[in-house]
């Protein structure tokens, strides 16, 4: 295949950024972000988005697309993404995708079927009112009654993906692991796909999680979310209870301490970063590299490089 699609995984703070970066400039590249919080406008820090200096090195394509309030699905993203790819493909450039959400991954790599079934605000509120009253668990249970596939692979947590796995269940009369039958859009323009892992040791991983949050609020973060909840945004839109948002925005309404939000935008941030694990572990075509075993961007760089030449 002349047609090439490097993608680039693996839990946040793991390093995607600046060896996407790297890679692209390398092989002559653009990258297409697979972030279901860089979408939003506005949410700039909390969402480790690209430097303007990086984004001015490398073109990033799906940053900035719709504002706090705006919904954004992963149908949305699996148009956007594919059109994206063919674009920057067909002007002679690598397309590169670069993230950890692997609903937003899987959804362009696998060729999800999102057609016939779009979001249904009434059902979703009434299942976000009954795992809000029941509990995340008990929501759960729901989903594995009909779709005991999907309900092994969604954590009791991943309210988000419980509810989707519902809602599509809901207006279509299948279950949504039945949704990804047909081929991917790829695979129909004859794209060949590398899909690079990157991991680490949990215990490094997790100081990482740690360092990082302390530098978003370093970098202004609170200032960020007052902003956004001075813009009239509120609480209870999805983009608003992402990691670090929800924490700081209860410490700005007196809910919790500072130290209180840090903690625990630190302590969800460390759970997600497991849950993505999850997700990325059982697809057995990545090809994983242990970012501590290279002593720069650059020495990794050489190693990913050499390995996406021989598939």
């Amino acid at each position: 295949m002349d047609k090439t699609l490097v993608v680039i995984i693996g839990p946040t703070a793991s390093g995607k950024t600046k060896l996407g970066i790297d890679i692209a400039i390398k092989m002559g590249g653009e990258i297409v972000s697979a972030d279901s919080m860089q979408v939003y406008k506005l949410m700039d820090i909390g969402t480790a988005k690209p430097t303007e200096e990086e984004r001015k090195k490398i073109p990033h394509h799906l940053i900035d697309v719709v504002y706090p309030h705006e919904s954004f699905t992963a149908y949305d993203y699996q148009k956007m993404a594919v059109a994206c790819i063919k674009e920057i493909s067909d002007r002679g450039r690598v397309p590169l995708m670069v993230g950890g959400t692997g609903l937003y991954v899987k959804a362009v790599l696998e060729g999800y079927d999102f057609d016939s079934s779009q979001t249904d605000w009434d059902y979703r509120k009434r299942l976000e009112r009954f795992a809000e009253e029941k509990g995340n668990k008990a929501l759960h249970s729901l989903l594995h009654e009909i779709d005991p596939n999907s309900a092994k692979k969604i954590h009791p947590n991943d309210v988000r993906r419980i509810i989707r796995a519902l809602e599509v269940y809901n207006q279509t009369g299948k279950p949504i692991s039945d949704q990804k039958k047909k081929p991917s859009y790829l695979e129909k323009m004859g794209f060949g796909v590398s899909k690079i892992g990157l991991t680490l040791d949990r215990e490094k991983l997790y100081r990482r999680i740690e360092q990082r949050v302390d530098e978003m609020i370093s970098a202004g973060l609170i200032k960020e979310v007052e902003n956004l909840l001075a813009l009239g945004y509120s609480t209870d839109l999805f983009s608003m209870k992402g990691l670090g948002y929800k924490q700081i925005a209860a410490y700005l309404e007196n809910k919790m301490s500072l130290e209180e939000a840090v903690e625990e935008t630190k302590q969800e941030t460390r759970r997600y970063a497991k849950r993505q694990y999850t997700w990325f572990r059982s697809d057995k075509a990545i090809t994983w590299f242990d970012v501590t075993s290279y002593d720069s961007v650059e020495d990794l760089s050489r190693n990913v490089l050499s390995v996406i030449k021989d598939i």
